[in-house]
């Protein structure tokens, strides 16, 4: 079966940045070849409305078939409010959480992030686990692209 991959906009900007590049081209060749079903949502678009051109052309040039859109909803909403809560990462980090718990509620098999400060972080995956587990959802596997 094939992995459904949800990716944040660091994994966008990742395929552009020196640092990252060599990485995240291998994992969006495994989407274009179809290994790899990425899910984009609602909150990664909004925050690709600031990135330059040449970056969201990235996703454009993707096949429709080889990518999931999801959007956020009241559940995840409430979700990402209860990391916030617990103090998982502050209010600052509102939009990371929401793509945390969209992942979540979504049911994606992974989340790919180049964040190291708030989302692939151990302290972090353990603090959006334990909460995921508090209240009765799966718990979510969190990765960098490097990995998948």
């Amino acid at each position: 079966m094939k992995q459904r991959v949800y990716i944040d906009t660091s994994v966008v900007g990742g395929y552009f940045d020196e640092e990252f590049s060599e990485d995240t081209f291998t994992f969006f060749e495994r989407v274009i070849n179809g290994e790899i079903t990425i899910i984009v949502s609602d909150i990664l678009e909004a925050e690709l409305l600031r990135a330059p051109d040449f970056v969201k052309v990235l996703l454009q040039n993707i096949d429709k078939k080889n990518i999931e859109v999801v959007r956020l909803s009241p559940e995840s909403i409430e979700l990402a409010d209860k990391y916030i809560e617990a103090k998982v990462v502050g209010k600052t980090s509102r939009a990371d959480c929401q793509h945390i718990a969209i992942a979540t509620i979504c049911n994606a098999d992974v989340l790919v992030s180049w964040n190291f400060k708030h989302i692939v972080n151990l302290d972090r995956i353990r603090g959006y686990n334990g909460i995921n587990y508090q209240f009765g959802h799966k718990l979510i596997e969190i990765r960098t692209p490097k990995e998948i």
